[in-house]
């Protein structure tokens, strides 16, 4: 692809990730490589969120693929951590090209939404010692 070419797409990936970031009311916290983490005052906004930034990005011949949590997390000026946020970036890498997945809790808060799921199984995640249940998201209007 070239230097000049995968710059300009990754300018493009960012200035999409964070105009649907904006549009959902959402905060970026730190950019990761070619990755984002941010926060939402909701799930259901952030399940949107992360489908029209993959809806967003197929014009772009990209495939994102993103890991929905919501817990306690600690916060300093210019970051999160936390036992929540070591959850969302291991659910993200059970996530394949294209897909949003989400923990158990999750979806538990955004039951009664118009956001529709596929059950996606039960996961050892890298650092927690029990079994995970996570959904990929099928539809989120």
């Amino acid at each position: 692809m070239g230097d000049k070419a995968w710059r300009e797409l990754l300018d493009a990936h960012d200035t999409t990730v964070r105009r649907e970031i904006a549009r959902f009311r959402g905060r970026e916290v730190k950019t990761l490589g070619d990755g984002f983490l941010a926060v939402f005052d909701g799930p259901a906004r952030a399940i949107r969120c992360a489908r029209a930034i993959a809806e967003a990005m197929e014009p772009l011949g990209i495939q994102i693929r993103a890991g929905l949590h919501t817990g306690e997390v600690e916060q300093s000026e210019s970051d999160v951590q936390g036992i929540a946020v070591h959850l969302a970036a291991r659910i993200m890498s059970e996530a394949a090209a294209g897909q949003v997945v989400v923990s158990r809790r999750v979806k538990d808060l955004v039951a009664g939404s118009d956001i529709e799921f596929d059950d996606a199984g039960e996961h050892f995640l890298k650092g927690i010692e029990q079994k995970w249940q996570l959904f990929r998201v099928r539809q989120a209007n």
